[in-house]
């Protein structure tokens, strides 16, 4: 059986259900994007996102095509939601601070909007983002604004036998267990008592300079630079510490990766769950000025230090970065210029190095091929243009 066809019959038969889902603030306009590289005609690719089978899910993705601005507009921002749509109101809406800790805190809106405010650029993905060919635009970056969750923590004072923190959202949805036990579930997942002390991570109750919109979180949400967008809790109400690691549906059962690998000559299954960013980059489109053409991208995951592109099965030839070159969490743009190429079909795919020299995988790399589930789905994009 196919890894796709496995993944797409589980995915379609949940509804879709189980997919996921510190800068200064810079508004860089089309102009801005891609350095000098602005302006010329988009020549459209020829593989068309398929239809979205769970638009209840799936309800917005980034359109490649349009992409002309380093930050992703809330509104072009791709969102997914694994159950219902929670309307909270500021005034009534409080966070609880809780479990094992010395003293439990109840916070509102104004509390943590009087705390020092920070802010952090951050490209989110989801996890099963480019898996199947009508996902292939669920990543976005924006600058988040809010209150950094570490110093909360150490006012609430975690008893030393605290080791993990589940950050609880508010949307809930039925799941079943085993065919026999249905119940209502919120969403919540969990980080090590470590990792939510990360400096990085925010209470963000803000994006791109305004306020968070309701479908990305309002009124607060995690933001954890460098995590996967299922970490990145939205509708956040109450944050609870505990000493074990929490074994909801979405740590235990869902964004779990399977593999198969091969040990002493047998088979030998894994499972890990998914959790920080992959290394990853993506095409973004074909430009036409003239007579000469260019390619446009970004990637991610990692902080850059190059990107190459390749035109059908020609060598690798580097791309030059532009927009965000040197961050942390945030994406880098590039552009490639691809000069005066014969008319045709002719396949355009980029991979991206690090600057630990991890360069992203081609999609018959061992740690891609043998994986039976479609989450951390970074391996090398390839995008198909015809140039008249």
């Amino acid at each position: 059986m196919a890894h796709s066809d496995l993944s797409r019959r589980s995915l379609l038969k949940r509804g879709g259900a189980a997919l996921a889902g510190l800068g200064v603030l810079r508004l860089a306009g089309p102009a801005h994007a891609f350095g000098d590289e602005s302006g010329g005609e988009v020549v459209p690719w020829l593989d068309r996102p398929e239809p979205n089978p769970v638009p209840e899910v799936i309800v917005r993705q980034l359109d490649w095509e349009r992409l002309d601005s380093w930050l992703t507009p809330p509104d072009q921002f791709f969102v997914i939601k694994h159950f219902d749509e929670p309307k909270l109101s500021e005034r009534d809406w409080r966070l609880e601070i809780g479990g094992l800790v010395a003293r439990p805190m109840t916070l509102s809106l104004a509390d943590l909007k009087d705390r020092a405010r920070q802010e952090v650029t951050f490209t989110l993905e989801c996890s099963g983002n480019s898996a199947f060919p009508f996902n292939p635009g669920l990543v976005g970056n924006a600058t988040w604004a809010g209150a950094p969750l570490a110093p909360l923590l150490e006012e609430a004072g975690v008893l030393e036998a605290g080791t993990e923190v589940v950050f609880w959202g508010e949307d809930a949805g039925e799941q079943t267990w085993r065919d026999e036990i249905t119940i209502s579930e919120r969403f919540a997942r969990s980080m090590s008592l470590a990792d939510a002390m990360a400096e990085e991570n925010l209470l963000a109750y803000g994006m791109n300079g305004g306020d968070l919109p309701n479908l990305h979180g309002h009124p607060l949400r995690l933001i954890a630079p460098g995590w996967y967008g299922v970490a990145n809790v939205k509708w956040l109400t109450r944050i609870e510490v505990l000493d074990r690691r929490y074994q909801g549906h979405f740590m235990a059962r869902d964004y779990v990766t399977i593999r198969e690998e091969e040990r002493a000559g047998e088979p030998f299954w894994t499972f890990t769950l998914v959790g920080r960013d992959r290394l990853k980059s993506a095409p973004a489109r074909v430009l036409r000025r003239g007579g000469r053409y260019g390619v446009q991208g970004a990637a991610w995951g990692a902080r850059i230090a190059g990107v190459e592109v390749r035109v059908d099965d020609g060598p690798w030839r580097p791309a030059t970065l532009t927009e965000g070159a040197g961050e942390e969490f945030a994406w880098t743009f590039w552009t490639f210029d691809w000069g005066t190429p014969g008319p045709g079909e002719h396949a355009v795919t980029s991979r991206a190095t690090d600057a630990n020299g991890n360069v992203q995988p081609a999609p018959d790399d061992p740690l891609l091929a043998g994986k039976q589930t479609y989450w951390e789905s970074n391996g090398q994009i390839t995008r198909r243009v015809r140039l008249a």
